[in-house]
């Protein structure tokens, strides 16, 4: 099979993915999952003005689709350096996500005292 053919079935894959999400959406029906970053796009698309959509929030979705694609991108960075590295990486920032939302879920918190 040819380049240029696997491009075209990786596009009409991914447009059928998409499709598929944008029914989910529309559907609304619940624990009804998808994968994150297809659900975004799917919702940038499917919100847009062309679409019919009011286009709500997209700065703050084309914003996480971003933040997925760089972390997706230093990921393979590093995983040319070496697995262990790849590791090394994710232990350290679950390990500091893992602190930071125990201290934020503090109930004295002063974010979350009554007002």
């Amino acid at each position: 099979m040819g380049t240029a053919v696997q491009y075209v079935l990786i596009v009409l894959l991914g447009l059928a993915m998409g499709l598929q999400n944008a029914v989910a959406r529309r559907l609304g029906v619940p624990d009804l999952t998808t994968t994150v970053l297809t659900m975004t796009l799917t919702g940038l698309a499917a919100d847009s003005g062309p679409a019919g959509g009011t286009a709500t929030r997209p700065g703050r979705r084309i914003l996480s689709v971003l933040a997925m694609f760089l972390g997706a991108l230093v990921g393979a960075v590093l995983l040319k350096v070496g697995l262990s590295l790849v590791l090394g990486v994710a232990l350290a920032l679950l390990a500091a996500s893992a602190v930071v939302l125990w201290r934020l879920s503090v109930p004295e918190a002063g974010w979350a005292a009554a007002p």
